[in-house]
C-alpha cells in the first residue's frame, strides 16, 4: 500500500518568526503514530529552508523546495540549483506548479519541466511534478488529453525505478486558490488516468508512485477526496499555513491506511 503524502506549499507567505511558529505547532500536534503512516512535508520559501531544517531536526516532518533551476551552476542570477536546495535541507522539490506554468516565472513549458525533473534527480531530490488542465480545457473535455501530454513530456528520458524517484500532483488549474475543488469523482478519474499512463511509461513501479491532489483542499473536503483509491495525499496551499487545518488534512489522509 502506498504511504500517503501530505505536502504544504507555503508559496510566498509568512516571515521567519511565523514560519518557526507554524512548524513548531505542526511538530507538536503531529501524533507519532500518525507520522509513521502519513508522510508530512512542508515547502517554505527557499530562504527559510536552512533555519526550518534546524527547527525540524529530529522530527519526521520533511522539507521541500518550491522550485529549482535546471543547471548545476553558472551565471543565472536569482536561481537556485538542486544541490543548493539539498544542502539547505530539502528532500523534495515542486516542479511545474500551475502558477509557474501560467502566471509567474518564465511561463514554464513542458520542456522546462522535463529539464528541472532531471536536475532534481541528479541532486538527489524527489520531484513533485504538477500537471493539470485549465478551465477552458476542462470545458472542452480535453482534460485527459492534457494530462497525458504533460506527464509524457515531463518523463522524456527519465528512468523511474523506485517510488522515491517521482511524485505526481494533479492540480486542476481552475481549482487552485479559487475555493472550487474537483469533486472526488473528478479527482479519481484524473488520478486513475495518470496512473494508467504512468504504467505505460515506467512499468509496474507506477503502482507505487504517489499521485497527490491539489486544488483548494480543506479539512472539510479532504476526507472525501483522499478516500479515492488513486489519490495518495495532497499538495496543500492555503490550508497548510495554519497548523490546525494542515493537521486535520493529515488526519484525513490517515484513513487511507487504517
Amino acid at each position: 500500500m502506498r504511504r500517503p503524502l501530505v505536502a504544504g506549499n507555503w508559496k510566498m507567505n509568512l516571515d521567519l518568526p511565523s514560519a518557526r511558529t507554524l512548524v513548531g505547532a505542526i511538530r507538536e500536534g503531529l501524533d507519532a503514530a500518525v507520522a509513521q503512516r502519513v508522510e508530512v512535508l512542508v515547502c517554505p520559501p527557499a530562504v527559510y529552508l536552512f533555519p526550518l531544517n534546524e527547527a525540524l531536526r529530529g522530527c519526521p516532518v520533511r522539507l521541500g523546495a518550491q522550485n529549482l533551476y535546471h543547471e548545476a551552476s553558472g551565471a543565472f542570477t536569482g536561481e537556485l540549483s538542486g544541490a543548493m536546495l539539498a544542502e539547505a535541507g530539502a528532500k523534495y522539490v515542486i516542479i511545474g506548479h500551475s502558477e509557474r506554468r501560467h502566471t509567474i516565472g518564465h511561463l514554464e513549458d513542458d520542456r522546462m519541466v522535463n529539464l528541472k525533473l532531471k536536475a532534481a534527480r541528479r541532486a538527489g531530490l524527489t520531484p513533485i511534478v504538477c500537471v493539470g488542465e485549465t478551465l477552458s480545457e476542462r470545458k472542452s473535455e480535453s482534460t485527459l488529453e492534457v494530462l497525458t501530454f504533460q506527464l509524457t513530456a515531463a518523463l522524456v528520458g527519465v528512468s523511474v525505478q523506485t517510488p522515491e524517484d517521482l511524485v505526481i500532483a494533479y492540480e486542476p488549474v481552475w481549482a487552485i486558490g479559487t475555493g472550487h475543488n474537483a469533486t472526488p469523482q473528478q479527482a479519481q478519474e484524473a488520478h486513475a488516468h495518470l496512473r494508467a499512463r504512468l504504467r505505460e511509461l515506467v512499468g509496474d513501479v507506477s503502482q507505487e508512485v504517489r499521485i497527490l491532489y491539489g486544488g483548494s483542499v480543506t479539512p472539510q473536503n479532504a476526507a472525501d477526496i483522499m478516500r479515492q483509491p488513486d489519490v495518495d495525499g495532497g499538495l496543500i496551499g492555503g490550508a497548510s499555513l495554519k497548523a490546525d487545518s494542515f493537521l486535520a488534512i493529515i488526519r484525513a489522509a490517515l484513513a487511507k491506511v487504517t
